[in-house]
């Protein structure tokens, strides 16, 4: 008896999702077509293959990735492209499940809720963005929504910061910046509930529900991950920071984001701009509820908060021979 081995495009697949799900699809048996505009760095896992095109060259894409049943849009430009670039990209990625009669999966947020969000985020919740970038992601699934109606069937994953898989984080690129030094930064206050997505948990979720598809049209799915305070984020650091040999001589030492930094300087430098529209999420706790997303796809992979954490430093290259000394010597 013969199988047909399912098939998943992943589109922006040398990003820290794409790669995450590359490897998650991979190592679950399915076909990957990883779509990148250059070669894959890392190399891609034996079941899965390149597809170095252009996104806006759907006809091609759709060809290369003939047999496809799901499509994996892990296209994220950085914040300051956010308001030109992210709903003419998930367009052309709607173009191509379409083109290919397949599943349009999407790693949502939580910026659709706004400042006002409650502390437990379930699909339902009433969405009121208060930024640029919340309006955005919420026309893009009013967008997805509606071309359910022309027949794409498609769903929102929506998840917390992501960490681990690499750099371009908050991990990497403010909370752990200084770790060798002996220095933990964490954003706002410590006794604030924060939601966290660690990418490896979040890509087999992805699969699982990949692999049971209920058939509704347009699903909005919530990925619960880790919900830590500041002070559990911090500690759970420090414990993975001395597994791997990174505790400092002299106790750990605790900043702050300077905010009023990023505001003075916000007009001149785009980054600092985006990123103070985004402030209020290390000020008002929230966590995802993710009853209706296990009850789809069943039980869901989740690494324990410690074993996840020194994983992510691993990936960021903190635990060898030469970190160990620098830190010892902090």
């Amino acid at each position: 008896m013969t199988t047909t081995r399912r098939s998943v495009l992943v589109l922006g697949a040398n990003g820290r999702f794409g790669q995450a799900a590359v490897r998650a699809f991979a190592g679950a048996g399915w076909q990957v077509f990883a779509q990148a505009r250059r070669a894959a760095d890392p190399a891609l896992p034996p079941q899965a293959r390149a597809i170095n095109l252009a996104l806006d060259d759907g006809a091609a894409l759709a060809q290369a990735a003939a047999g496809a049943s799901v499509v994996v849009h892990a296209i994220n430009p950085p914040y300051t492209r956010w308001r030109q670039e992210v709903l003419p990209l998930a367009q052309q990625g709607m173009d191509i499940a379409a083109r290919l009669n397949a599943r349009f999966m999407l790693p949502g947020n939580v910026y659709n809720f706004g400042a006002s969000m409650p502390a437990l985020l379930r699909e339902d919740t009433p969405q009121q963005p208060s930024s640029v970038k919340g309006r955005i992601r919420c026309e893009l699934e009013e967008r997805m929504q509606a071309r359910a109606a022309e027949g794409l069937r498609s769903v929102v994953v929506r998840a917390g910061d992501f960490f681990g898989g690499g750099t371009g984080s908050w991990l990497d690129l403010a909370i752990v910046k200084s770790l060798r030094q002996g220095k933990l930064v964490y954003p706002g206050p410590t006794d604030v509930a924060h939601a966290w997505a660690y990418l490896p948990d979040l890509a087999r979720a992805f699969v699982a529900l990949a692999e049971r598809d209920d058939g509704a049209a347009f699903a909005r799915c919530h990925f619960a991950g880790h919900t830590l305070t500041g002070a559990q984020l911090l500690s759970g650091l420090q414990r993975a920071s001395a597994a791997l040999g990174l505790t400092p001589r002299r106790p750990w030492r605790q900043g702050s984001m300077p905010w009023a930094l990023l505001r003075a300087g916000a007009w001149l430098v785009p980054t600092w701009r985006e990123v103070l529209e985004m402030e209020y999420l290390w000020r008002v706790p929230h966590a995802l509820d993710d009853r209706a997303l296990q009850a789809v796809a069943g039980p869901l992979p989740a690494t324990p908060v410690e074993d996840a954490l020194r994983a992510a430093l691993s990936d960021l290259g903190f635990g060898s021979a030469a970190a160990g000394a620098q830190a010892q010597a902090a």
